[in-house]
């Protein structure tokens, strides 16, 4: 399924870069950067391969349901960490818009924030979708319920 972002194709990639501030800037620093950079390559790669991405931010919650690293109560990179997520029709047309004389400029501001350099990584989508809503959720109860011999 490939239901979460509109367009997205079946092979296409997705890049996630991991970015960690420098303790002398701040989130509007690096949402200030992001957000150039990202209008550029909405403007310009838009039509040659760029389909879409977000920006998430640390929130210093740690799932104690989810993890299984201990317990711990908020991550120390709270504030400090985020994530760029970005969605291409092909890997050969992400680095193409990498190479770009507009974007190399804009792509270096951000990483002047980061502590951590920079590593981005491309992966193969294998599913994506979204909720389903409230009466399709009470039809897949029905559903399982059915079919697995027991009450939803």
């Amino acid at each position: 399924m490939s239901g979460l972002i509109p367009d997205f194709p079946l092979d296409g990639v997705v890049t996630v870069n991991r970015v960690i501030l420098k303790p002398e800037y701040s989130v509007d620093d690096l949402q200030e950067r992001v957000a150039e950079l990202c209008e550029n390559v909405k403007t310009y790669h838009s039509d040659t391969g760029f389909v879409g991405g977000f920006v998430a931010l640390n929130s210093g919650m740690v799932s104690n349901e989810g993890s299984t690293v201990g317990q711990a109560v908020e991550s120390p990179l709270k504030g400090r960490e985020a994530l760029v997520v970005t969605f291409w029709r092909s890997f050969g047309e992400h680095e193409a818009s990498h190479r770009s004389d507009t974007f190399q400029p804009l792509f270096r501001k951000v990483l002047e924030l980061c502590e951590n350099g920079n590593e981005e990584i491309a992966y193969e989508m294998l599913w994506s979708g979204a909720a389903y809503r409230p009466e399709e959720a009470q039809a897949a109860r029905e559903a399982k319920a059915r079919w697995s011999g027991k009450a939803a």
